[in-house]
């Protein structure tokens, strides 16, 4: 199922070079990101897709780099930084076999903490669809993760 993500703006990456683009949008297949540009842009090469509109800024999901909140369970601390906007977790952080388990089941991927710049974080064609939008106090609104909508506040 092809899904075109709408937002207010997009942004490409998180780098201050990278100004959002109004009225910007980002099409997934499977875990995918197919395509991405203006919502008409995306809409003309994909016109059959289904349509999410969402407030505020969509833009790649980060890697969370400090500890895990505090929850109950493992699964509950991993689905906490899903609803911060994160994909990504210090693999120091995630330092128990029922953190990484709970990881691992989700699809966070699990970055080593001497080298976390080796995965780029900005949208990429043919990359793994891990973006989230934020509202205009930099709360978020939705995370999707290897294209599907795994945490939406609303």
């Amino acid at each position: 199922m092809l899904t075109i993500h709408a937002a207010d703006a997009l942004r490409y990456g998180w780098d201050e070079e990278f100004e959002p683009v109004p009225g910007g949008a980002v099409a997934v297949q499977g875990n995918r990101v197919v395509g991405m540009g203006t919502l008409a842009e995306v809409q003309e090469q994909f016109p059959d897709a289904r349509v999410r509109h969402w407030p505020g800024v969509l833009g790649p999901a980060f890697l969370h780099r400090g500890p895990l909140p505090d929850a109950p369970t493992p699964r509950e601390r991993m689905h906490a930084v899903l609803k911060l906007g994160a994909t990504a977790v210090l693999e120091e952080h995630a330092d128990t076999p029922e953190l990484r388990a709970a990881a691992a089941r989700n699809d966070i991927v699990v970055v080593p903490t001497r080298n976390p710049t080796h995965r780029r974080y900005g949208f990429l064609h043919a990359g793994r669809a891990d973006f989230a939008v934020f509202d205009e106090n930099g709360e978020c609104i939705a995370t999707v993760l290897g294209g599907r909508l795994v945490h939406r506040r609303r």
